[in-house]
């Protein structure tokens, strides 16, 4: 049994919060805000990994979108383990991208944000901020939103 006045590494983090058909809003960004997805080859990769551990982890995608320093996606896990395939993506990634470039270290900074999305209806008003993303960051104009290459808007119309 653990001594709960002894320190310990995991004070202060918070757990994921993980449970069968869950739905979240994940996001993260470029450690130092750096663009992480500068490329074309960058973003393709990404999605390419999205789509792998759509397989893998049984996760069923609502909305993504791909901006050059960060990234969204809505999901459900059918499973609990938005952790592991979140691990799994990340890390993949990481590896593709810094033999790439012949790099090291972390693409992302810090943990990821992943907050739980209550219902359907939450998810269906989460998921136009996603798609308007590239919009708000002066990427595309708002009728243009539809082509944005790296947006599972044109995807799921």
């Amino acid at each position: 049994m653990p001594n709960p006045r002894r320190p310990c590494w995991w004070r202060g983090t918070r757990l994921r919060i993980q449970y069968p058909a869950a739905i979240y809003h994940v996001i993260n960004r470029g450690n130092y805000r750096r663009d992480v997805f500068e490329t074309t080859g960058a973003a393709s990769s990404f999605v390419a990994t999205l789509g792998e551990a759509s397989t893998r982890f049984e996760w069923e995608f609502h909305a993504f979108s791909i901006l050059r320093n960060h990234f969204h996606l809505a999901l459900t896990t059918p499973i609990p383990n938005l952790a592991d395939g979140r691990h799994r993506l990340q890390t993949t990634l990481a590896v593709r991208s810094n033999r790439f470039r012949a790099e090291r270290g972390h693409p992302f900074q810090g943990r990821y944000q992943s907050p739980p999305v209550e219902n359907a209806a939450a998810l269906l008003r989460g998921v136009d901020p996603i798609h308007l993303n590239p919009v708000r960051a002066g990427i595309v104009p708002a009728e243009q939103v539809a082509q944005f290459r790296w947006s599972s808007l044109a995807r799921f119309a």
